[in-house]
């Protein structure tokens, strides 16, 4: 029993250190999703409403509005464009929803410059209850591949709770994917709560979902004593950033910490992300979801809509200096510094040298923030750079000023 044991642990210990090692190379040899995806998705807009005409407009203006030129190249289809199996059990799409099919959809988000993103289950159904992969993941796969998919959210509900499971189903349809002879991200999405960061590039994904799923509202109504509770209580963003943080050491290119889709520019609109209590966010608390989002390296996946977007939200995701922390090619995700009741400070440093700091007020209130930067590790004399008032705001060793609530201050540090 003792050398059972022991073996049992030296393999899932082997399965879990050599997480950054065992990325997916694509076709030509380099990782895939070597910087964070970046893209929009269509649950938080349309639920399982979805149809290609819409998909096709949403196509159009992430071209027309900037979106693709700053890098959100993925167009992600979610839950609901499945229509079941046809007589050779292969996979179809719902002949009302997209009558000209997901191939001729993906050549033409393709001629857009355009990456296309579908979705599928670990189980025999999907969340919304729709045909899913468990069974038929090679069968899939290659259906996918067939289409010119180029990226596979793969979501978990249905399966059993433990991690032995999730890592077997996990590691099936990555190894398919791998097999059909196409390019396909795998983003693993089973809420963080087998640990995904610890085997999640062994098994086969480039990022791993870390929490619940997001909620439009800054956070839980209720608190919460663990991660599960979440998804009974509803993720806000503050929820999601603080179980997420800690896992820093696990992020790099070619695999990622998710933290689930941007809820910038919904307001409150009913649907997936105004359940439990998602009444929407101030223009302030998106523009922290950015900043934060983009210190600590999740992918950025705007699920608003595109095709009439307010100046603000405009604003918000189309940041080209913001967004640069988030794909710089170096890859750290930043370590949390500072945290308590008023305060979390984030410090991340970048391939050229640079570093920067987001400052974010917890509390309720607008707050005088004083910060010495060698108490952040950081024992130069700086040029200061404020990313969304896009100016140098001083030069030296601290930055002093206010921090309205709820507000994330966002500087990059340049040594001088």
């Amino acid at each position: 029993m003792k050398k059972k044991i022991l073996s049992l642990f030296v393999m899932t210990l082997c399965f879990s250190s050599g997480n950054a090692e065992a990325q997916t190379k694509s076709i030509d040899g380099t990782l895939l999703a070597p910087t964070p995806p970046m893209g929009w998705m269509t649950w938080n807009y349309f639920g399982d409403n979805i149809n290609e005409k819409e998909i096709r407009e949403m196509a159009d203006a992430m071209v027309s509005s900037g979106m693709l030129k700053l890098g959100y190249n993925h167009l992600f289809i979610d839950d609901g464009w499945q229509g079941g199996r046809d007589n050779r059990n292969n996979i179809i799409a719902d002949s009302k929803k997209f009558p000209s099919g997901i191939k001729a959809l993906a050549d033409y988000v393709h001629s857009k410059g355009l990456k296309l993103g579908i979705y599928s289950d670990a189980a025999m159904l999907t969340c919304a209850g729709y045909t899913a992969s468990l069974n038929f993941e090679e069968q899939d796969a290659n259906t996918f591949a067939s289409w010119g998919i180029d990226y596979l959210k793969y979501d978990y509900c249905g399966a059993p709770d433990d991690m032995e499971t999730a890592k077997t189903r996990y590691k099936k349809i990555a190894d398919a994917l791998r097999k059909s002879g196409h390019d396909i991200a795998l983003g693993i999405c089973e809420w963080g709560e087998r640990q995904p960061w610890l085997w999640g590039g062994q098994a086969g994904g480039q990022l791993w979902r870390t929490t619940a799923d997001v909620r439009d509202k800054w956070k839980s109504l209720k608190p919460v004593k663990n991660r599960s509770e979440l998804h009974g209580t509803g993720a806000g963003i503050l929820d999601i950033v603080d179980y997420s943080w800690e896992y820093a050491s696990y992020a790099g290119p070619g695999h990622w910490n998710d933290m689930d889709m941007l809820v910038v520019g919904l307001y409150g609109k009913k649907g997936p992300s105004g359940d439990l209590g998602g009444v929407g966010c101030t223009d302030t608390e998106y523009q922290s979801q950015m900043s934060l989002w983009s210190v600590l390296n999740s992918p950025l996946a705007a699920t608003n809509d595109v095709r009439n977007m307010s100046a603000e939200t405009k604003r918000i995701l189309l940041n080209d200096e913001v967004i640069a922390i988030n794909q710089d090619v170096l890859g750290k995700q930043a370590v949390c510094k500072i945290k308590n009741e008023l305060w979390s400070i984030f410090v991340k440093p970048l391939a050229n040298g640079d570093s920067v700091i987001a400052i974010l007020n917890r509390s309720g209130s607008t707050q005088s923030s004083k910060i010495n930067f060698a108490e952040l590790g950081l024992n130069e004399t700086y040029e200061i750079k404020d990313l969304w008032e896009h100016k140098v705001v001083g030069k030296g060793k601290k930055w002093n000023g206010k921090v309205k609530s709820h507000e994330t201050k966002m500087f990059r540090l340049k040594k001088i």
